[in-house]
């Protein structure tokens, strides 16, 4: 599927509008509710094959992030072969008390996967974690990136955002219907 028809696709799934508080603290008009893309399996595998070629070539392993990481680096996994972490937003108290559950991350190179990324915060919270336990971390894929330029914290962290799409995107691809 062409990358402007995904995008249509995932517009019309998922853009709402209204008031929307973000996890940033920020207030928004427009809004992405990744999980009305990431609970539709036909859309999300289509979402997935399009960001196999964002994955760097040398990831040895994908880490999702909770929540909303996890689907979509299921997918991706499912898609390129590579081994799949689940990060959690804080190891549990119980259990194996893993941050990060599924794969081994500590020595290889990991590539960090997120839905939507408005600051990147949680992204460099746990990229901070993650290397602390010995993972390389340089890069970090996600389906919609909110600004048209990787975020402040995420460059300061020292990684490289690739986006499979962003806000202006979407907003271009939704006012540009298919001709025909």
């Amino acid at each position: 599927m062409e990358l402007e028809e995904l995008g249509r696709r995932i517009y019309a799934t998922a853009h709402l509008t209204g008031e929307f508080l973000l996890r940033s603290g920020q207030t928004t008009g427009e809004y992405f509710d990744k999980y009305r893309f990431e609970g539709d399996p036909v859309l999300l595998d289509a979402i997935a094959a399009a960001m196999v070629p964002l994955v760097p070539a040398d990831t040895e392993v994908l880490a999702g992030l909770e929540m909303g990481g996890i689907p979509v680096v299921t997918a991706l996994g499912r898609h390129t072969g590579l081994p799949c972490a689940f990060v959690r937003k804080q190891a549990k108290a119980y259990g194996t008390r893993r941050l990060a559950e599924g794969a081994e991350t500590a020595g290889r190179r990991v590539t960090i996967v997120e839905d939507v990324v408005t600051t990147g915060g949680q992204i460099v919270l746990s990229t901070e974690e993650l290397r602390a336990q010995g993972a390389d971390i340089a890069h970090a894929v996600c389906v919609i990136n909110r600004n048209p330029t990787t975020p402040t914290p995420l460059t300061e962290a020292g990684l490289t955002l690739h986006p499979l799409l962003t806000s202006d995107n979407l907003a271009t691809y939704a006012n540009h219907p298919k001709a025909g």
